[in-house]
């Protein structure tokens, strides 16, 4: 299809890949293109950069619009918090996704409204559909609900049991995702549009059920597991949206990896668009562990009056990681990553009738956009400039808890506090366990800022004692499921240690040593002259064992140690 001349809508036009597919698209000179976002605020920033990008462009030929492509026209500049917490705009959700699809349903949802309105030739579907609707968690609404029924059995109170079983049916999946083809279907016939791609997705960056990374969920988690379902239902009623007569020419293309990058940076490290507080707990304040263990505590610690500044790469949509966290993350034969601007290349190709073999409505398994060599090529430059700016800034970026698991974080800040006080494996291993043990507890004791950081960011402290505990007032493990405090076991202790604790009992630095001894022994009984291409985690890749890189260690970790490694490149 010639592009020239055509109205480009790009639903999703302030995220990473969004932005790269508008500027792709102003190389075939189109007629206009309307950008979309959720927020006002990121239209109108999309809208800006592209305008300062191309100011030849003219004064209306980048359009912004926002709104929640989900949900009917009249409520889509609204929190879903806020949706879910009124009765009236609750019913509103369950009729827009429950009940039949009549014209007056198509009319007033917010993506007829958008069609209608500009009317593409071509819309490219950046959002990650499947996050959108798989992340609003059913299984915790269906917690919810069971409470709610034990509840009205004792007291014969039926409203919480009504509004919880709403919520429920607010967060339904798969009629969310039917309606929501259903609508882009019909909205885009009555427009006469050409041609639909959709920015797929995995679920899992292109990993299997063996991924590690979740926010203290099971493993795997059943929530991330959701998205992945809920992508390939998507990719399927898009299979059969491709076989429509009068529907548009259908295509998807699908990264299998993380997407990055679009900033690297130093600044206040936000989380859902606060900044992080930073709170403190000393030892004389550990909370002795008798009885029950309590997950939420606001006294515990107290607030520092600072904010969590690091050095961090921003990923757009999937948030900001510490150097530690994108090093584990992008290390071979974990999630590695993908450009954003390779997959803005692959849609316009697709567009404009090239084949890419990234189709994945014609080819399932074989058009996913995998990990690339330009992104490992540019990998250490992302590196280069993050420890730059870690010098620059006098810090060090080990972990955020963004990416997940809590273990993740915890690992980081483990092999980052024996690199602090070892330097490298040979020392650890030559040190035995109540050395390291105590050794690391020192650094915890009288270094308050990086103790605050840890804790802060939801991560304990478990002190050499296995009876102490360093807390903010939240905990990212255990995970709350319904119950506000849990009983202390020496059993559910190891296991709460194991998931998300900074552990630094004698016991978990025999198990670092081992570690060591295991990395070191494989990279060591390689052959001296061996330089093929059989293995990569040779003495070179370690550094011959002089320094401990924590991102990289824990990449490995996940491969071997946490079986998660991906089966595909």
């Amino acid at each position: 299809m010639d592009i020239k001349g055509k109205t480009v809508l790009v639903i999703g036009g302030w995220g990473l890949v969004g932005s790269a597919v508008c500027r792709n698209f102003m190389e075939h000179s189109p007629k206009r293109i309307i950008v979309t976002s959720l927020l006002k605020s990121e239209a109108l920033d999309a809208v800006a950069q592209l305008k300062a990008d191309y100011p030849q462009a003219g004064k209306n030929f980048f359009v912004p619009w926002w709104g929640n492509i989900f949900v009917r026209h009249q409520l889509k500049d609204m929190p879903r918090e806020h949706m879910l917490g009124d009765i009236k705009y609750r019913q509103m959700i369950i009729e827009d996704i429950v009940d039949e699809l009549t014209p007056a349903v198509l009319k007033r949802s917010s993506l007829y409204t958008l069609m209608q309105h500009y009317k593409p030739d071509i819309v490219v579907d950046c959002v990650n559909s499947a996050t959108g609707i798989a992340y609003q968690d059913i299984f915790q609404v269906s917690r919810e609900v069971l409470q709610q029924i034990r509840a009205s059995r004792k007291d014969k109170r039926a409203e919480p049991l009504a509004v919880a079983t709403e919520k429920l049916l607010c967060t339904l999946y798969v009629p969310q995702l039917i309606r929501h083809v259903q609508l882009m279907y019909r909205s885009m016939s009555e427009v006469k549009t050409k041609i639909y791609v959709k920015i797929g997705t995995s679920g899992t960056g292109g990993m299997g059920l063996n991924i590690p990374y979740t926010h203290s969920e099971e493993r795997p988690s059943r929530v991330l597991l959701s998205k992945s379902a809920v992508a390939g239902a998507h990719t399927l009623l898009l299979f059969l949206m491709g076989r429509t007569p009068d529907a548009p020419i259908t295509k998807e293309v699908k990264p299998t990896a993380a997407i990055a990058w679009k900033k690297v940076g130093f600044g206040e490290i936000k989380k859902r668009g606060k900044a992080i507080e930073l709170v403190d707990c000393p030892p004389e304040q550990a909370v002795k562990l008798q009885g029950t263990l309590r997950l939420s505590m606001n006294t515990v610690a107290k607030k520092t009056g600072k904010t969590l500044k690091s050095v961090f790469i921003d990923t757009g949509e999937n948030g900001i990681f510490s150097r530690g966290e994108f090093e584990a993350i992008s290390t071979p034969g974990q999630m590695e990553f993908v450009t954003p601007e390779e997959i803005a290349e692959s849609v316009v190709f697709e567009v404009r009738a090239g084949n890419t073999g990234h189709d994945i409505i014609n080819a399932l398994d074989n058009a996913t956009l995998a990990p690339t060599y330009r992104a490992g090529f540019m990998f250490s430059s992302a590196m280069e400039m993050m420890q730059k700016l870690e010098i620059q800034h006098g810090t060090d970026s080990v972990a955020f808890e963004m990416l997940g698991p809590p273990r993740l974080s915890k690992l980081l800040y483990e092999a980052y506090l024996l690199k602090r006080c070892f330097t490298n494996p040979r020392t650890v291993v030559r040190t035995n366990a109540r050395t390291l043990s105590k050794t690391l507890a020192s650094v915890i004791d009288n270094d308050a800022q990086l103790r605050s950081q840890i804790i802060s960011i939801g991560i304990p402290i478990l002190l050499p004692d296995g009876k102490s505990l360093l807390r903010g007032p939240l905990m990212k493990i255990p995970p709350y499921r319904g119950e506000a405090a849990l009983p202390i076991s020496s059993t559910s202790l190891d296991h709460w240690a194991h998931d998300g604790w900074v552990d630094l009992r004698e016991k978990n630095m025999e198990l670092w040593r081992t570690r060591f001894k295991l990395l070191m022994r494989l990279a060591e009984n390689l052959p001296m002259g061996e330089t093929s291409s059989r293995t990569m985690h040779n003495r070179e890749y370690w550094k011959n064992f002089t320094e401990i890189d924590p991102g990289k260690i824990c990449g490995w970790l996940f491969t071997y140690e946490e079986k998660g490694k991906r089966m595909k490149a």
